[in-house]
Order: structure tokens, then sequence, then C-alpha cells
């Protein structure tokens, strides 16, 4: 065991710049933004799905700082997580579901381990996967219909669709209207400055009302919201950054292949702003909690967690394979984090800190 004198005992390894309860507080705004877009499409059933998360998640946790002295229900940590499983479910699913996704995410997975920052699984992940897999029916007959389930039986089950693109097979059944108004203004402004331009549309097919992924529906919230929570150090943007720009080259080698497409021509943009990538980006990767220390340690990670969302997605036809990739992953957090203690954060680089010297290892 690691005795005082490492660097695991400092601080400086807390994966955030700003306090832990700001931070908390500030992703639970960033995921309450975006269920509310995705609620103005759905009749509320998006706000149903977070009050039922929310309350429950903030219950368990008052019940436990009741049994235990500890009261953290203002720390944020129970809100963020009911928040952002929220993201993670279908905005069609029954609420009551929601809750016990809530419930098992804060009292089995949270607290069992030892509470805030003692959790190797991230919680959100796994309220979803605990409804996921408790009721696969309710699960997936809550997102039939949606445009990637749809994509799924297609690709899966269409008998090997000669097509070029995802966006082609929703265009010709009926998922894109030829309406377009938001993209016919981005395609006047910002990309016929680079002399393009998008499908007709296809931004406005990301605000579109129906069933899906309340994460999904609330994209552009999403996108907003990522700019400033790394703006602001609530993560650590260069994560996300080489998630997204390897997951963006395997899209773009390989992302049709499963269409009978060929080589460099998948569509970035739709496979970023749909299957939770952001979310996965911007949060799940980025929990301190749950993710390595050191920077070598959370670049592998990244790229990991790429590949496998690639591959759970294109190839296994599993449109939230986001969320399977990150719980993968988490069970390979403690190993990590042990190669790190053993290798990059020891006492002879303590000492090297100590005389002055830079270590960039950390970060």
């Amino acid at each position: 065991m690691p005795d005082k004198t490492t660097a695991l005992f400092e601080r400086s390894q807390i994966n955030i710049e700003c306090p832990y309860k700001i931070r908390m507080w500030l992703i639970s705004l960033y995921a309450a933004i975006a269920v509310i877009e995705s609620a103005l499409g759905d009749g509320g059933a998006s706000i149903y799905v977070m009050f039922a998360a929310l309350g429950a998640a903030l219950l368990t946790e008052f019940i436990a700082g009741s049994k235990t002295g500890r009261h953290t229900v203002l720390d944020g940590s129970a809100a963020a997580s009911a928040l952002v499983l929220t993201l993670l479910l279908p905005n069609q699913i029954p609420p009551v579901f929601a809750a016990l996704g809530a419930v098992f995410a804060i009292a089995v997975v949270k607290i069992t381990f030892g509470g805030l920052g003692a959790n190797w699984l991230n919680p959100a992940v796994s309220g979803w996967l605990f409804i996921r897999f408790s009721w696969p029916g309710a699960f997936d007959g809550a997102i039939a219909g949606s445009p990637l389930s749809f994509l799924v039986n297609k690709v899966v089950n269409g008998g090997g669709y000669k097509i070029s693109s995802f966006w082609d097979i929703l265009s010709q059944n009926g998922f894109i209207q030829n309406t377009g108004a938001v993209t016919r203004a981005f395609n006047k402004t910002v990309f016929s400055l680079f002399g393009t331009e998008l499908p007709a549309s296809y931004l406005d097919f990301f605000s579109a009302p129906g069933i899906g992924i309340i994460g999904d529906r609330g994209v552009y919230a999403l996108l907003l919201g990522s700019v400033v929570i790394a703006a602001l150090g609530v993560s650590r943007f260069y994560v996300s950054a080489v998630y997204l720009l390897f997951y963006m080259l395997l899209i773009k080698i390989a992302g049709v292949l499963p269409t009978g497409g060929e080589l460099w021509e998948g569509e970035v943009l739709f496979g970023i702003l749909t299957g939770g990538t952001l979310i996965t980006a911007f949060i799940l990767l980025t929990d301190p909690a749950t993710s390595p220390k050191s920077v070598y340690g959370k670049t592998i990670f990244a790229l990991l967690a790429a590949a496998l969302t690639f591959f759970f997605r294109y190839m296994k036809s599993e449109p939230y394979g986001a969320f399977f990739a990150v719980a993968l992953l988490n069970t390979f957090t403690p190993l990590i984090r042990d190669i790190e203690s053993r290798y990059i954060y020891n006492p002879v680089k303590r000492r090297g800190a100590v005389e002055g010297k830079e270590d960039k290892n950390e970060y």
C-alpha cells in the first residue's frame, strides 16, 4: 500500500479545476437544460423522467445521510448523477424505472463503495445498465420507432442495405422532412464560407419531436453546455478532444461499411450528435472518480473508449454503444490506477517534484 510520501495523496490529483460542489451543480444545470430542450418536443415526457430520477436519488442520499450522520444532499453529487442518468434514458420510459435506476445508482454503486469519489463505476451509467438489463422489454419498447432503433433494424435485419449512409436510410424511410429552416440558415451563413453545405433538414433532424434518448433530443443544449463546462474547467477538455477526434476518424474511415458503403465515406456529424456521444465525451469520460489520473492514463482511456464506442455502435449495431464502452472501461480503472501508482506517482517522482522539477505526467 502506498505510504504518505507518494503523490497519490496530493490534492493535485483531483481531475477538476473548480471545487467539486461547483462542478456537481454545473453538471446538474448542464443536464437539466438539455432535458428541458427534449421536453419541448415531447409534451413534457422528459420532465417526468427527470423528476422521477431526481426525487429518488435525493431521497436515497438523504436517507443514507441520516443513517451515517453525513448529510451530503447539498453537495450536488446525487442531483448530478440523477440528471445525467436522465439524459441516458428514453423519453418514453415509464418514470418509475428511472426512479429505480437512480436508487440503484446512489444506494448500491455510490454509497456501498464509500460515497463520493470511492465508486469505480459511474453512477449514471450503472443506473442505465440496471434499467436496460432489468427491464429490457420496457427499455426497447421505449425507443421502438426512434431513428437509431430503426437504423439497427434495417442494418441488422434488412438484408444488407447497399446505401451510401445511415442518413440515406433515414431519408428514404420518412424520418427526414424537407422543411429544413435551421439547416438552410446554417448553409447560407456558416457552411457557405467553406464552400459546402449540409443535406436538407440535417440540423433540423436533431431537434425534431418524437421518440428517442433524452440526451440525443437535447443535443443543441449539450453542444452549448459542453463548451461552457470545458471553458470553466469542469472537465479536462483534452480528454473529450482525444475521444471525439479518434471516434470521428474511425467513423470517417469505416462508418458506412455496415450499410454497404465505401471507405472514407462515413458521416461524422451524424455520428457525434447521436448515440449519447457528447454526454460520453464531456461528462462520463471526465468523471474524476471513475477514470485514470495521469495524462497518459486518461489519453489511453479516451482512445480505448472511442474504439469501443465505434465497435459497439457500428460493428455490433448497438446504437448506444458509448455507454457500454464507458462501463467496460470503468472495470479496468482500479487496475489502471494501480499501474499509475507504481510507475508514475511514486516516491522518486514525488521527491523530484519537491526539488522543483516539473512532472509532466501530472495534470
